[in-house]
């Protein structure tokens, strides 16, 4: 697929929000790649899975791909815990078993938690400092 020159549109919210950006690797294969982009499709994406993710009080979340390398915006309120919705997010029902379902296409370790494997960027640029 081609990238996206026109942009995404972003959310608006009645809250401040904060944003955290993560990164994983997926192996580098091109058969298993274009899996891992189907099984991120709306109608595949399983409901239990974005139904927890919304539980945990994220509210927006989004992953881009650049090659193997994924790229992860998470968008939340700014009382947000971060440790705290990972811990609760790993417990919540079916969520092992998706990390484990997508396991087989990323460069991580078997039985690893989301929070695990993708990796906390740090932000080194902010245009309005």
């Amino acid at each position: 697929m081609k990238p996206n020159k026109n942009g995404y549109a972003t959310r608006s919210y009645q809250q401040p929000v904060k944003r955290y950006c993560q990164t994983l690797d997926l192996r580098n294969n091109q058969d298993l790649i274009a899996e891992y982009r189907r099984r991120h499709r709306k109608e595949d994406f399983w409901a239990e899975i974005k139904a927890g993710i919304r539980e945990v009080g994220i509210l927006e979340m989004e992953i881009y791909l650049l090659g193997a390398r994924l790229f992860m915006i998470v968008e939340t309120p700014l009382d947000f815990d971060w440790d705290e919705a990972m811990a609760r997010l790993a417990q919540l029902p079916r969520q092992q078993e998706w990390e484990d379902y997508m396991a087989i296409f990323q460069a991580v370790k078997p039985g690893a938690t989301s929070n695990e494997k993708w990796q906390m960027m740090e932000r080194i640029f902010y245009l309005y400092d």
